[in-house]
């Protein structure tokens, strides 16, 4: 069956469920990858729109149809705008979820799509504050439904060389709302990202640092931080140094990876999964 004939569209929403039906019964229905968008809608400092998580993850997807072989069958999900932010609750505007709603939104999804056939399944996240969240319902969709799920943030994507451009303590600790971000966004969506009040803002975290070596080496031990603890205009970062030029590199490089990384998951076998443990 072609594939260009029964997925028109890269996108589930643009489907018919006749289309479905006919995926179902398709020679590539164990290659399909569908891919579901993770994102929030959460205060970014005084210079950035709240959506600035779903804006860039919607940016990646974008670029990433530009690098994404044409024989390839995978269909994104309607991007989830709203999800667990409470780190972020006292700052106006802020919307969230509930970890219990959280994961169950994701979970009923998850079956959705293990109903029509479709066996593998990405959760492909912009917002730090639900990684561990991916982690829980990614084990639990494999547990439930047999599926084939991975979890994957765009910044955690191999980037290469455009991410030297920023140096290491911005890496270490820009992470909300600092130039990275900033960047991504004013190649994005400039019209909403007021320049005037970047800042660089530094943060608690980065304070505290030299004085425990332990605590403060960004490894061995977490912190269950809400935003205002780091710093209480809500940002984390050098937004000063921001470029549209440097956004765009990024979100061109994010797109091309997201692109590999899916290939890579279309080609792995059914049996990845194995049914039984042999015991």
């Amino acid at each position: 069956m072609n594939k260009n004939k029964v997925l028109k569209s890269r996108f589930w929403a643009d489907l018919t469920t006749d289309d479905f039906a006919q995926l179902v019964q398709s020679d590539f229905i164990n290659e399909l990858v569908a891919v579901l968008p993770l994102a929030a809608t959460e205060q970014h400092g005084p210079h950035l729109p709240l959506s600035v998580d779903q804006t860039i993850v919607d940016a990646v997807i974008t670029n990433s149809l530009g690098h994404l072989p044409s024989d390839l069958p995978i269909l994104f999900l309607p991007t989830q705008a709203i999800g667990k932010s409470n780190e972020h609750i006292r700052f106006p505007g802020t919307l969230s979820l509930s970890v219990q709603t959280t994961i169950a939104l994701w979970m009923d999804i998850g079956a959705s799509v293990a109903r029509t056939g479709i066996k593998k399944l990405v959760l492909f996240n912009s917002h730090g504050g639900q990684v561990s969240v991916m982690d829980i319902v990614a084990r639990d969709l494999r547990t439930d439904h047999n599926l084939m799920v991975f979890s994957c943030n765009w910044y955690s994507l191999p980037l290469g060389k455009v991410m030297e451009q920023f140096p290491a303590q911005e890496h270490r600790f820009g992470i909300h709302a600092g130039d990275i971000e900033t960047s991504m966004m004013l190649a994005a969506r400039s019209q909403f990202v007021h320049m005037e009040y970047a800042a660089h803002f530094e943060t608690q975290s980065q304070a505290r640092a030299p004085h425990y070596p332990i605590l403060g080496n960004g490894n061995s031990v977490k912190f269950g931080w809400q935003m205002q603890d780091y710093n209480v205009q809500g940002a984390a970062g050098n937004a000063k140094a921001a470029t549209q030029e440097k956004g765009a590199q990024i979100i061109d490089a994010a797109g091309s990876q997201l692109a590999l990384m899916l290939s890579e998951v279309s080609r792995l076998p059914a049996s990845t999964l194995v049914p039984n443990s042999g015991i």
